[in-house]
């Protein structure tokens, strides 16, 4: 199995969280190393929702609690003491001086591993910095992707009625972006995955894009494949934003839901009922060398992050490689993956993922 360097792109609708650092002798969870890239503006000891012209390099550990459900990120109450073994706890927080000191210190973790490639997570609307770096913790660590975890944090507002000051920042946020992809490579990153989720799948496409338009289509020479999740990003300008980047990365891989009732709100916002994670026909997106994952059937909430939240999709992610795979070798027939799980296939580009006991229809 190939080794893949991944930039995923995660949002957080979840309940408001801050870090909690651990308290002395308070026993943790299993450690989680996240190096960040940030154009969130410091306010005080914080990075808030405010912009900030230069890009910010840190890194955290965070405990990950055995004594919870796969997908959960679990906050401190404030009625009790922090629990290390419920409770997701801040391990070390420290800063970088520059980009090259972020590199350095990146090139170091991923030879103490001995691997080669990293994980760079993105988070879409709606995110404080906390929650966006404890979530990308608990994705890492569920999923048990290999790799060191890199996140992007841009400045989202972290307000469910920051929508539009979000979208503006998604464009503020873009060079952010590269330059994050730009340093991971110099840390000797051999090959990158990008997967964005929500809002940040938006950033994700205008980041390639502008790449492209830069430095030609060698820019993209070490991104290794790209997954969208639950993208609340226009369909036209997605399209737009392919035609402009030409060959996409390879694999694309976009899951989606018509049930997600976030980007059904998102729509209505946005005036157009055509965002590309609740698309209502694959057909729209037929032309494109992307494969479409439906989850609607495994909806947790609001629909919106199925992948982060709902144990069997966790599961069937860490599976992506058998995905593309299985769906390469055949794409007329339904292909048992995982127990529990199969791929059906409708048409060349979408594989709508069902439990086993809904099948028969």
């Amino acid at each position: 199995m190939r080794k893949w360097l991944i930039v995923l792109v995660l949002a957080g609708c979840a309940a408001r969280g801050d870090f909690t650092m651990a308290p002395e002798g308070v026993a943790g969870g299993t450690p989680e190393t996240i190096f960040v890239g940030t154009t969130r503006e410091k306010d005080g000891e914080v990075f808030a929702f405010g912009r900030s012209g230069e890009p910010s390099f840190l890194r955290y550990d965070v405990a990950i609690p055995p004594e919870r459900e796969l997908g959960e990120v679990n906050w401190p109450p404030k009625t009790r003491k922090p629990d290390g073994k419920r409770d997701f706890l801040t391990l070390d927080a420290r800063g970088f001086d520059s980009g090259d000191d972020f590199s350095a210190a990146l090139r170091a973790a991923m030879k103490v591993r001995g691997q080669r490639d990293a994980v760079v997570y993105v988070h879409g609307f709606n995110n404080t910095m906390a929650e966006g770096v404890y979530r990308v913790a608990q994705m890492h660590h569920d999923l048990e992707v290999p790799g060191v975890a890199v996140h992007y944090a841009w400045p989202s507002r972290g307000s469910a009625l920051g929508y539009v000051y979000d979208r503006d920042s998604v464009m503020f946020g873009r060079s952010g972006f590269v330059s994050l992809l730009d340093e991971v490579e110099a840390a000797g990153a051999q090959e990158i995955i990008i997967i964005a989720h929500s809002m940040g799948a938006f950033l994700t496409m205008e980041g390639l894009r502008q790449m492209v338009l830069k430095e030609g289509p060698q820019a993209l020479d070490r991104i290794k494949g790209v997954v969208l999740i639950a993208p609340d990003l226009d369909l036209d300008v997605f399209r737009a934003q392919a035609r402009d980047i030409g060959k996409l990365p390879e694999p694309f891989v976009i899951f989606g839901s018509s049930r997600d009732r976030v980007l059904n709100l998102s729509a209505t916002l946005s005036g157009t009922g055509d965002r590309l994670g609740n698309i209502d026909s694959v057909a729209k997106i037929a032309d494109l060398n992307v494969i479409y994952l439906d989850t609607a059937a495994y909806n947790t909430g609001d629909g919106h992050l199925n992948l982060g939240k709902n144990p069997a999709l966790l599961k069937l992610f860490g599976g992506l490689i058998g995905i593309a795979d299985a769906f390469t070798a055949d794409a007329r027939a339904r292909v048992g993956l995982l127990p529990g799980l199969v791929l059906t296939v409708r048409n060349a580009t979408e594989i709508v993922l069902r439990p086993v006991g809904a099948i028969g229809e």
